[in-house]
């Protein structure tokens, strides 16, 4: 209110101070031929003005500021992968069959922006069933409950509300990290239940993987050497090795 009540007296002032200065110009040159012609011409550029004020700066403004936000939004990607991401990866690969994940999703040098589109679409699609007796649950359970922190401290990021699928993948693998945790022990589980586990295995993977092609094309296009890095250490490749070889 006290705004709006600024903004109606800061109107009023200027049209006041507008119609004060053209009173002046009349008083001294008693032209008002000459007022009328310069009034008129204001009025006919300010639709322009608007035009251009209002649409395109406010557009490239826009934009800017879209841009600064994505940069925030893959800084916070890129503490999530470096710290739990690409770990959680690697530890979840061995569930479900794993040289066609490495056929389809594992980046390699030389990739284009039409391989990157190619394995996020495989990623959006896949609905794999995890095979829980291929990795073991209680390592699962300690590394997401050492992550805890890391988790919560994400889903309170205010810059995350405009990456909705990000957001869904840290709820998938807090969800995950929940049912482990429910269990007082994860071995010898009924079958029905490690087929639920295994759904849930699977969604996360899902969410996990295609946000992480996101996040490695976006090293490519930025961040060259981080890029390097990650081309060497992944987990959806035979050998990964920080080594240079």
């Amino acid at each position: 209110m006290k705004r709006q009540w600024f903004l109606v007296t800061a109107a009023a002032v200027l049209v006041a101070l507008s119609g004060i200065i053209y009173l002046v110009h009349y008083a001294i040159f008693r032209d008002a031929h000459h007022i009328f012609i310069y009034m008129v011409g204001d009025l006919a550029f300010l639709p322009l003005e608007v035009f251009l004020v209002a649409l395109i700066i406010d557009r490239i403004l826009e934009r800017r500021e879209k841009q600064a936000m994505l940069s925030k939004m893959n800084m916070v990607v890129g503490v999530f992968f470096s710290e739990m991401g690409t770990r959680l990866l690697g530890q979840l690969l061995p569930a479900f069959d794993r040289p066609q994940m490495i056929a389809g999703l594992g980046v390699r040098h030389g990739w284009s922006a039409a391989d990157f589109r190619r394995a996020t679409e495989l990623a959006e699609h896949l609905r794999p069933q995890a095979d829980c007796r291929a990795i073991s649950l209680e390592d699962l359970k300690v590394f997401l409950r050492q992550e805890r922190d890391l988790l919560l401290r994400l889903l309170e990021n205010p810059n995350l509300l405009e990456h909705e699928r990000f957001t869904d993948m840290l709820w998938a693998v807090s969800h995950l990290a929940e049912e482990l945790e429910a269990r007082p022990q994860l071995r010898d589980l009924p079958q029905s239940d490690e087929a639920h586990i295994g759904q849930d295995i699977g969604r996360a993977f899902t969410a996990l993987v295609a946000e992480w092609l996101d996040y490695v094309q976006y090293l490519k296009s930025h961040y060259p050497y981080l890029y390097s890095l990650v081309l060497r250490t992944h987990p959806l490749q035979e050998n990964p090795s920080a080594i240079v070889t």
